[in-house]
């Protein structure tokens, strides 16, 4: 705009013409949406334009009718909704639902082109008044009128529970129209769901399923009473998913586990003839599995179960390993072990889940009770050196790897762990030095687990044995090639030179060896200590082996596989055709007990008795008579002589071994205060013995008296002193 130019005012003014609406406006509009409301509930709305009827109650909002609008549409509603609650009410028997459905049907449609109708008014007039919009209030009003009309009330919630108490009983319901009645009161909300017909619901179902237990339990055994339960709580589940609301299933099946299961749990686990024990000893994988899942729902019903089984199998267990028959053989001794084991293990997998709660029950009840027998560390080594000698024949390498797993498995167990590696160790020493190991690779891989599951501290004196053997060979080779020549043909020996720290000590036992051997003997000593030089020989006769050419009477030759002790006095009798055990003795210089078990492998085994005994008994007695076996006759051309030997250790062997693992703990006890106190400094006896116990539970069960032996020792040599002012506290020494 110019600023030149001249400026104009303007005004706007009141419209002179004064509208005026018709006094009797509203009254005739409402008029004819009443009609129309009417004719809609009474089924004749194809007649009706909803365009015009719509713009109607739109005037009517618009020049402020809005209340009038509202009110007259509660009051209309009502009335025949009222009308509808008469007609429901007259309803007989099972058209009663029926009827409620159709009206309920019939209200929504309604409403539905009542709402459309009145939507203007639903988007002013009611938000701006707070009002209850068009679609709520007629749920409402239904609610009011006609749900909570007393009568229909009391009448809906019985004619629900009854046909439900129908169901349950095996009776087929119309489905269909139960989830469009629940459906209904759900629409009418929460608290009418609940307040109306859950609430009642879940009363009754307790009291249903309270006495349904009750008489189930009094004529089921167990195994058909979780079955009854599994199908009731299936069927309970199934329910909710058909017809009633999806959160009443958590609430349902609360009722059904505690008047089912959670109330009955002890009756069930300890019936008689029935119950869990009966279950896990006749292996019925589906009932355990079946009781399972039902006690898992309730509170403690897993931990009821654990216990029960936890205290049968410490029961059977402590029979089984202090079962003085199945003890006398060490090998079917393990063998129940392993088989009880694998009996669980396949319970827990396939019927409990394989849930850890229940395993780690298993591995601290088996750690029970094979710790009650003081030999299961000599019966696990000895089924492993049955196992390594024989029974792994032919057997494929994955399997032998099973089986030596679940001799670690066992070996876990174990407290005395270092008991177990004195047993191992001798029997792997016998394997070696007999040449008896069905398989190197499986022997190796033992130690590999060892290893693994104890450290290096463990298993180094083990492999430090196979090296020994290894080195031997080398041995052997170098001083074939320096003696080959001289010795020809003739008698051949092997040596295997042991380290002395790596094998078992063994007491070393005097013996005369023929005069053959004795020289090849002293060859072998002048070829090694000349190759060696600060090493000293010491020969252990008891552990050798021999083969002997042998002919007798009959003119029949066999080559015999001995001992070296058996190869001695076989020997003698080159030059004697009958010696006394006198004379055996003396001319052999075998202790009695090693020489008695010596003759009679020889004299009293059916079929390989290659000397006579005057006179014949299976014991050997210092006045028997010993002579040549001239019928001797074998199939065999090569003839394998065992030496009688115990399989398991005697009281007083076994004795023995006790007291030289005492000794053997005795510096790992100490190593282990010194350790502590070393980096504590000062610490009262209590906190010793608990850390030196926790220090050395991989290998022993260190004994609280031996730990306070060995305090004072160690006071004694200055590592250690008493406070002054509190005698039960210790102070390392630097």
């Amino acid at each position: 705009m110019n600023s030149g130019q001249k400026k104009r005012n303007f005004q706007i003014e009141a419209f002179k013409h004064k509208v005026v609406v018709d006094p009797k406006y509203a009254d005739k509009t409402w008029k004819i949406l009443e009609h129309a409301i009417h004719e809609i509930y009474n089924h004749n709305a194809s007649g009706l334009s909803f365009e015009e009827l719509y713009r109607n109650a739109y005037n009517m909002v618009l020049h402020k009718f809005g209340e009038k609008l509202y009110s007259g549409l509660v009051s209309t509603m009502t009335f025949h909704l009222q009308e509808m609650s008469k007609c429901i009410e007259a309803a007989h028997g099972g058209s009663f639902l029926e009827e409620l459905n159709v009206k309920w049907s019939d209200h929504n449609k309604a409403l539905q082109m009542i709402r459309d109708i009145l939507m203007y008014m639903d988007r002013t007039f009611i938000p701006n008044t707070r009002r209850t919009p068009v679609h709520e209030l007629g749920l409402n009003l239904w609610r009011d009128n006609v749900i909570h009309f007393p009568e229909i009330q009391t009448r809906l919630r019985n004619t629900l529970l009854e046909l439900i108490l129908r169901e349950r009983s095996g009776e087929v319901i119309n489905r269909g129209l139960m989830r469009s009645i629940i459906k209904m009161l759900m629409d009418l909300g929460s608290s009418v769901y609940h307040d109306d017909f859950e609430k009642h619901f879940l009363e009754v179902s307790a009291d249903f399923y309270r006495a349904e237990s009750q008489e189930f339990i009094e004529c089921s055994d167990c195994g058909d009473y979780l079955k009854k339960a599994e199908r009731r709580l299936n069927e309970e589940i199934e329910r909710v998913s058909h017809y009633l609301d999806a959160k009443s299933e958590a609430e349902i099946t609360n009722v059904v586990e505690k008047e089912m299961i959670a109330n009955h749990m002890l009756r069930l686990v300890h019936m008689e003839n029935s119950g869990l024990v009966k279950m896990i000893r006749d292996d019925q994988f589906e009932d355990l599995g079946r009781m399972y899942n039902l006690f898992r729902r309730v509170s403690n019903g897993l931990s009821t179960i654990r216990d029960v089984m936890t205290s049968h199998i410490r029961d059977t267990g402590k029979q089984l390993v202090t079962d003085t028959e199945k003890s006398k053989n060490p090998v079917e001794f393990v063998e129940c072990l392993l088989a009880k084991r694998d009996k669980y293990d396949k319970i827990i997998v396939s019927a409990f889940n394989n849930d850890k709660t229940f395993q780690n029950a298993l591995n601290s009840s088996f750690e029970y009770f094979i710790n009650l027998n003081p030999r299961s560390p000599e019966y696990i080594s000895l089924f492993v050196d049955d196992k390594l000698r024989k029974g792994l024949k032919g057997v494929k390498e994955e399997d032998i790897e099973i089986i030596l797993d679940k001799v670690m498995m066992l070996f876990r167990y174990l407290q005395e762990k270092d008991v177990f590696e004195k047993y191992y160790k001798q029997h792997l020493a016998k394997r070696l030095l007999s040449g008896k190991t069905v398989s190197d690779d499986a022997e190796r891989s033992l130690i590999v687990k060892l290893k693994t599951e104890c450290g290096y501290q463990f298993t180094s004196k083990l492999e430090g044995m196979f090296t020994d053997m290894k080195t031997s060979q080398d041995t052997m080779q170098g001083f074939n090639a320096a003696y080959g020549p001289e010795l020809g043909n003739g008698r051949t020996l092997v040596v295997q030179v042991l380290t002395t720290g790596s094998w078992p000590t063994q007491p070393s036992v005097t013996c005369n060896l023929p005069a053959e051997m004795s020289a090849l003997c002293e060859k072998f000593r002048s070829y090694y200590l000349g190759t060696h030089t600060g090493r000293r020989l010491s020969w252990q006769t008891n552990m050798g082996t021999a083969d002997l050419r042998a002919t007798f009477g009959n003119g029949q030759k066999y080559e015999l596989n001995v001992s070296t002790h058996q190869m001695c006095v076989l020997m003698l009798f080159n030059n004697a055709d009958s010696l006394s055990y006198k004379e055996i003795e003396l001319a052999t210089e075998i202790p009695s007990s090693d020489l008695k078990r010596c003759l009679q492998s020889l004299a009293c085994v059916k079929g390989k008795h290659v000397l006579r005994k005057e006179p014949m008994s299976k014991d050997i007695g210092e006045d028997d008579a010993f002579s040549v076996n001239d019928k001797f006759t074998s199939k065999l051309r090569k003839v394998k002589i065992g030496t009688v030997v115990a399989q398991k250790e005697s009281e007083p062997e076994k004795q023995e071994t006790r007291q030289r693992v005492e000794e053997d703990r005795k510096p790992q006890i100490e190593a282990a205060i010194v350790r502590i106190m070393k980096s504590r400094r000062v610490l009262d006896h209590n906190n010793i013995i608990a850390e030196v116990t926790k220090q050395l539970q991989s290998r022993f069960l260190a004994n609280p008296g031996e730990i306070k032996k060995r305090i004072e020792s160690l006071i004694e040599r200055d590592f250690l002193e008493r406070d002054n002012a509190d005698r039960r506290l210790y102070r390392y020494l630097a």
